[in-house]
């Protein structure tokens, strides 16, 4: 290969960066997740004000078209101070395949999973709404089916 050809390669401009997709669900928040959102529409709207790079600035106008978009969206719902039954906004302590691990259902912005975050859309949140303590849900994943207790329901934070 050329090394003219390789210069011309090299000089191509980046691809144009794709839209964030935006869920079609309902904005459901905690008003820790409207925290979140407000914090992310202001830290981005502070980079660009800094006036980084024209790559950079790309990237940032995109997310903050996204957390616009989802801040116009938001329906906060506190959670209930006392529920008796999983629901959005309420943590639930779980035995799963013999390990117990505490959730809590949350919007899908401020989900986390591997810090026990778990959006209210994600097919364990839908699975375990309703359940109360002592009751035992079919789950299905994989391609398997496996029981999983709720052993607490507490208010969320």
């Amino acid at each position: 290969m050329s090394r003219a050809f390789v210069k011309e390669m090299d000089d191509a401009p980046p691809p144009p960066l794709l839209e964030r997709p935006v869920s079609i669900a309902p904005n459901r928040v905690t008003p820790r997740g409207a925290a979140l959102i407000e914090q992310a529409v202001a830290s981005l709207e502070r980079q660009l004000a800094a006036g980084p790079g024209e790559e950079a600035m790309a990237a940032l106008r995109r997310d903050l078209r996204y957390w616009v978009a989802r801040h116009a969206t938001i329906r906060i719902e506190p959670p209930d101070p006392a529920p008796r039954a999983v629901a959005f906004g309420a943590r639930a302590t779980i035995r799963r395949g013999g390990a117990v691990s505490d959730i809590a259902i949350v919007g899908e912005d401020e989900a986390d999973p591997p810090a026990g975050q778990i959006a209210w859309t994600a097919p364990l949140a839908r699975a375990l709404d309703g359940a109360e303590a002592g009751e035992v849900v079919e789950f299905e994943a994989g391609g398997k089916v496996e029981e999983i207790e709720v052993i607490a329901v507490a208010a969320g934070s």
